[in-house]
Formats: C-alpha cells, sequence, structure tokens
C-alpha cells in the first residue's frame, strides 16, 4: 500500500549517490542540495562576510611596489603638487602672504621656526641616489607627545629646511614677485610681458613644499571664491532658462565671459526680442547677482575666466597627486597588516589597529623624500607604529607596558 502511494520502501538507508541519481528526491533533500551548493560556489570564489578576511583579500589583489614604482609614485605626487603651486603663483597674494609668513620666521624678537611654514624644496633635476636601508627605532610612549609635537620632531629628525637655501630661494621670489608687480602697473594683466614675468614667478613659487596649513589655506581661498560665482551663475541660469524659458543652448552661449557685465541683460534682449518680455521682471534678481559677481572679483582682483583657469589647474594638480598617493597607499596596506599583528591583544582590536595603522601610512605618503635613498617601507615603518602606539595609549584600557619590556615578552 505504501508503494502504491508513490513512496519508496528499501530494506538499508541508501547512499548519497543513489538519492543524487534518483529521481524521488524530496523537497527538504533539494533544498539542502541547493544550500549545499550555494556554500560551495562561495567558497570557491572566496567570498566571506568576515571584515578582516574580506579585507585582506582585496588588499591581497595589489602588487607590491618595486624602488623604480615607489621613485615613479613619488615623482607623480610631485608633479601634482608643482602643478598646484603653479596655479596659486597666479593668485593675487598668495605669493604675498607667503613671503610674509617667511619673513615671520626670521623675526629677531619672536622668530618662527622654517618647517612651520614648509618642509624643502621640490627640485625635479635632483637625482636619486641608490636605495639606502636603515634600522627604524621602536617609538616611545605616545602619550607623552600630542599629534603636533610629534610630527614636528619627526620632521627634525629628517632634517628640516635649509635656511642658506630658503633665504636665496626666497629672495629671487621676492624680487620676481616685484617684477611682475611692476609689468601689472606699466603693461596691464593681460599683456604679453605681464604673463612671461608671471610665468617665472610660478617657476620659482612651485618647488615649494608648504606644510598643509597654508597650502589648504591658499586652496581654500580659490574653492571659496568659485563656489561663491558659480551660484550666482546658477541663480542667473535658473532666472533665464526656468522662468524666463530661455533655451539652454542660447543661454550658455550667450552667457559666459559676460558674468559680471550689467549691460549684458540689454544686450541679450536686443539679440533675442522674443524673449525681452519674459526677462524684464527678472532684471532686478539678474543684476543683483551679476554684482555679487563683480564683488567676488575685486576681491580676489581677477575676472572669472582666469579665476576658474586657476582652479582648474589646481583640481587637475590635485586629482594628479591624489591618485599616485592613493597608490602608493594600498600597494603598502600589507606593511600596515604585519606591523598591527604584532599589537593584538593590548586593548584594541585588530581593525582598530589597522585603522590606525593607515592613518600612520598616509602621513609616511605625505612626508615621503625619495631623494634621501630609504626605501618607502622603511620611512612609512615608523608612522605606523607611532600611529597605532598612540592610538593604544589613548584609546586601550590596559595597563601599558614598555616597549622593551615588550621585547623581552615576546622573547621569553
Amino acid at each position: 500500500m505504501i508503494n502504491d502511494m508513490g513512496i519508496s520502501v528499501v530494506e538499508v538507508a541508501p547512499d548519497e549517490d543513489t538519492l543524487m541519481m534518483s529521481d524521488h528526491s524530496t523537497d527538504e533533500s533539494a533544498a539542502e542540495e541547493a544550500v549545499a551548493a550555494l556554500a560551495a560556489v562561495e567558497s570557491d570564489v572566496g567570498r566571506t562576510t568576515d571584515p578582516v578576511r574580506m579585507y585582506m583579500r582585496e588588499m591581497g589583489t595589489v602588487e607590491l611596489l618595486t624602488r623604480e614604482g615607489e621613485i615613479e609614485i613619488a615623482k607623480r605626487i610631485e608633479e601634482g603638487t608643482r602643478e598646484v603651486m603653479s596655479a596659486l603663483a597666479y593668485l593675487p597674494g598668495a605669493v604675498e602672504s607667503i613671503l610674509d609668513a617667511y619673513d615671520h620666521t626670521q623675526d629677531e624678537e619672536a622668530p618662527g621656526r622654517l618647517s612651520d611654514l614648509f618642509s624643502g624644496f621640490i627640485d625635479p633635476d635632483e637625482g636619486t641616489p641608490g636605495v639606502a636601508e636603515a634600522e627604524v627605532p621602536e617609538p616611545e610612549p605616545a602619550s607623552e607627545l600630542d599629534d603636533e609635537d610629534e610630527d614636528a620632531e619627526a620632521e627634525e629628525t629628517v632634517g628640516g629646511p635649509d635656511p642658506e637655501e630658503a633665504k636665496a630661494r626666497f629672495e629671487q621670489i621676492r624680487q620676481q614677485n616685484e617684477a611682475v608687480q611692476a609689468a601689472i602697473e606699466t603693461h596691464g594683466r593681460s599683456a604679453k610681458e605681464t604673463k612671461a614675468q608671471q610665468a617665472r614667478l610660478a617657476e620659482l613659487f612651485s618647488p615649494i613644499k608648504l606644510v598643509p596649513k597654508h597650502f589648504e589655506r591658499l586652496v581654500n581661498q580659490v574653492r571659496i571664491s568659485v563656489e561663491q560665482v558659480r551660484a550666482q551663475e546658477k541663480a542667473i541660469m535658473q532666472l533665464c532658462v526656468k522662468k524666463a524659458r530661455v533655451p539652454r543652448k542660447t543661454f550658455i552661449k550667450a552667457f559666459p565671459g559676460n558674468e559680471s557685465r550689467q549691460d549684458w541683460l540689454d544686450d541679450f534682449q536686443k539679440a533675442s526680442p522674443r524673449y525681452a518680455d519674459r526677462l524684464e521682471p527678472l532684471r532686478g534678481d539678474i543684476t543683483r547677482a551679476q554684482r555679487k559677481i563683480a564683488f567676488e572679483e575685486a576681491v580676489v582682483q581677477l575676472p572669472v575666466t582666469e579665476i576658474k583657469e586657476i582652479n582648474r589647474r589646481l583640481s587637475i594638480g590635485e586629482a594628479k597627486a591624489r591618485r599616485a598617493k592613493k597608490e602608493m597607499v594600498e600597494a603598502n596596506l600589507r606593511l600596515v597588516i604585519s606591523i598591527a599583528k604584532k599589537y593584538t591583544n593590548r586593548g584594541l582590536q585588530f581593525l582598530d589597529l589597522i585603522q590606525e595603522g593607515n592613518i600612520g601610512l598616509m602621513k609616511a605618503v605625505d612626508k615621503f623624500e625619495y631623494r634621501r635613498g630609504y626605501k618607502f617601507s622603511t620611512y612609512a615603518t615608523w608612522w605606523i607604529r607611532q600611529a597605532i602606539t598612540r592610538s593604544i595609549a589613548d584609546q586601550a584600557r590596559t595597563i601599558r607596558i614598555p616597549v622593551h619590556m615588550i621585547e623581552t615578552i615576546n622573547k621569553l
């Protein structure tokens, strides 16, 4: 009777192969087989939900860099930085502000440090020395120093700017800046002679490696000006295209180059009389936005087109340096893992150690100078260790053991 119901009756439980070959598998067994198949596929592909394993697997796909690869990436970072500094040389007031900051470091009553202004000079023609290997000391307890003092001491350990070289270079920049100002007064900003003098100033100014505080300050001046100009341009376009229903292509063709010209609207109404009636009620708002653009031009002392050109060159240089830094960081993530493993069981999770080590790695990329002859891993090890030990001292709740005692414990 049971056989008549379609249920197989057997004396011995069938093996797995027999079940797989038969057509009488139940829904439950089919579901189990599907789960097993999916698990096998996931294991073949190497998928996992463990974030540490996923991170390590992603990290393992990036090839390690050779010494030549490190130099090539470091040169690209320098090239991007030089392009940014060259663009900033065309920004009125930028060179003067750096010269004033340098003069402050030479003040006899309250002299500042050169390392607070810049870290050195980029010389693309300088030769590349051979690789030098050096022992990187274990960092001292991080709780005794704050971040800024620690970074400053690290810079002084590596070697700060040469005062004599700085004096000679800044004097050249000062003289060339005076020549640019004289050319502007004599020939005007758009004259060929003035542009030649500005190009020479950019050539002298671009090798300076400003510290992030001064670098970001100058870059943000351009960014803020461009954002304010674009906000007013967008408002004018909304008025003309959305409210006055001027075709977008027509507006884009007529408006660029006339951002702050007050009589642009009159000329546009004469050239396109069919839009004149719809534009006239919006005249007050359009004129008000143009006045804001004109005010920004007066503050920066440049027309909108030149402000945008400086911003374009800034963006290209920053993108070039950012891509190169990203490659350098990704290629050295394994170094962070190998160092972080030595600091487990000290009060922080492994992922937290990796995160802090990556912060140190990014600092090392910013401060790496390949011309000194050291491999990047040699230089980065100090920064990674310092970042990890600082985070353990700040965040962990365990009692910190001195470094020399930890080494003794590890040897036991």
